[in-house]
């Protein structure tokens, strides 16, 4: 039984799959890797989870939402159209090109204050007619600021960014 099946509202139902998201995200930081976790859901299911293994696999482009897409495998046409993507990071542009590609029509994020105001892609997003919520989660936060604060280097390198080590000058 869904969740839709047993009367919950939409905020319930993207909280719930959004934990399924954080879930990924923190098997991702348990492996040593940046905890980004996404799962895809059609007709109140499942289809795919992932989260960012670009450390863990040495591949550039295994973000949680593309890791997430992999594991849903190939889909009949359409049935992506049905989706909903959740991620507990707003998405870079590959990973919201793919969405794009794939026609899906709504995506939920955990937040989007950790990625700059240059790097989002949510109004690229709604141009293209998709639905973007964006559910400001502390949690999802929190998460991506203890990464960030104990690794700022594969931060760094995960956003394009290289990463200049304090100096006694620079260090407050």
């Amino acid at each position: 039984m869904t969740p839709a099946d047993r009367g919950a509202s939409q905020a319930e139902i993207d909280r719930q799959f959004m934990s399924e998201a954080i879930a990924e995200a923190r098997l991702g930081f348990s492996q040593g890797g940046i905890p980004i976790g996404s799962v895809i859901v059609v007709d109140g299911q499942i289809i795919g989870r992932g989260h960012n293994q670009r450390v863990q696999l040495g591949n550039p482009i295994l973000h949680g939402e593309m890791s997430a897409f992999q594991n849903a495998g190939r889909q009949p046409p359409g049935r992506l159209a049905r989706a909903t993507l959740y991620t507990t990071l707003s998405p870079c542009t590959m990973c919201a090109g793919t969405a794009l590609l794939y026609r899906v029509p709504r995506i939920v994020i955990g937040e989007h204050r950790t990625v700059s105001k240059t790097t989002l892609c949510e109004d690229w997003l709604i141009e293209h007619g998709v639905e973007v919520v964006n559910l400001d989660l502390d949690e999802c936060v929190d998460l991506m600021a203890e990464f960030i604060n104990r690794f700022p280097e594969l931060w760094n390198e995960d956003i394009g960014r290289e990463h200049v080590a304090p100096t006694k000058e620079t260090d407050p």
